[in-house]
């Protein structure tokens, strides 16, 4: 199988395209480098070096003769979107719509689709949410991410062209950028290393479902499948079902850490979700995945690799 993933430079991106590389797949990376790093991108995959948005980037889709699209490019930090919605929109939306289009005009088979289930839903009724629960985000990147599945919806109405949407939750682990606004496993773990003082905003009772990025890559692949035409068309929540809170993950990290230092407050940011957790049952039963790291293990694995992080840039 032949497959592009764009955005694989990236955390999540760079873990599904080792996951290709392992499993024997002809595995390309498109990647502007715009928050990805070279240094993540393995070295048996075939590198494109561009932005979505652009037309060389339509031409390798169109010509490349690819099997499956796996996008995860994308602008994905939430504060941004709200401080910057047309950037959001031209990343998330038009440049998504660039790749659709050179996607069934180069006979791409199936689309997966990185979206979001922790910014699409909003703040929910009820928890855990399901697929079939009303989509009304409160920030323009849950906006953005949404109005992709319209477009896969309609590309397979109207041209065939195959996709299967992966709802993520909260995705952490390695190569997870510590330097952002996004990603709190790893802006505390890492402040925590160095001995500063996170900041927790609001009172901490915020609920995420946490899932290991090792995890979400291994439904990825599973959902490129294309002996699987039950799965075409399909959108599917990925998660544990159960929320933690900002405050159980902090005291996680600072044992496994081993320190005494503690957070300091701010004050709570209204484009973020009080409580969120996803009902991965159809993803259970009809793509066959379930989580299997658990989230005190996974935090352990991500403390284990700052350390050596730090150790090499030391030695």
């Amino acid at each position: 199988m032949k497959v592009l993933v764009t955005g694989g430079a990236g955390f999540i991106g760079s873990t599904v395209a080792d996951h290709l590389v392992e499993a024997g797949h002809e595995t390309h990376v498109m990647d502007d480098l715009s928050t990805g790093f070279r240094r993540n991108i393995n070295p048996a995959c075939v590198f494109h070096e561009m932005d979505i948005r652009s037309p060389e980037a339509a031409g390798v889709v169109e010509t490349g003769r690819f099997d499956i699209l796996c996008h995860h490019a994308a602008q994905m930090d939430v504060r941004r979107s709200v401080r910057e919605p047309l950037f959001d929109a031209e990343v998330n939306v038009l440049g998504t719509l660039n790749l659709l289009e050179a996607s069934r005009k180069g006979g791409t088979r199936r689309v997966v689709y990185a979206s979001t289930g922790g910014a699409v839903y909003g703040e929910p009724s009820s928890i855990p949410v399901g697929e079939d629960h009303p989509a009304n985000p409160i920030c323009h990147y849950g906006v953005s991410k949404h109005t992709v599945e319209h477009y896969l919806f309609l590309y397979r109405r109207l041209y065939g062209l195959g996709y299967t949407v992966l709802r993520y939750p909260n995705v952490y682990g390695p190569r997870q950028n510590p330097h952002g606004e996004a990603g709190v496993t790893a802006i505390f773990t890492l402040a925590y290393l160095e001995g500063r003082s996170p900041r927790i905003n609001g009172d901490g009772m915020q609920l995420r479902d946490y899932v290991h990025v090792r995890d979400i890559a291994r439904a990825n692949l599973m959902a490129m499948d294309l002996d699987r035409p039950e799965l075409d068309g399909e959108v599917f929540n990925l998660g544990w079902g159960r929320g933690r809170s900002v405050l159980e993950l902090d005291a996680i990290i600072r044992r496994l850490v081993g320190t005494d230092l503690l957070p300091h407050r701010g004050p709570p940011l209204p484009e973020e979700i009080v409580r969120i957790a996803l009902d991965a049952g159809k993803a259970a039963k009809i793509l066959g995945w379930t989580p299997r790291i658990s989230f005190e293990e996974g935090l352990a694995d991500l403390v284990e690799h700052h350390r050596r992080l730090a150790g090499d840039a030391s030695s």
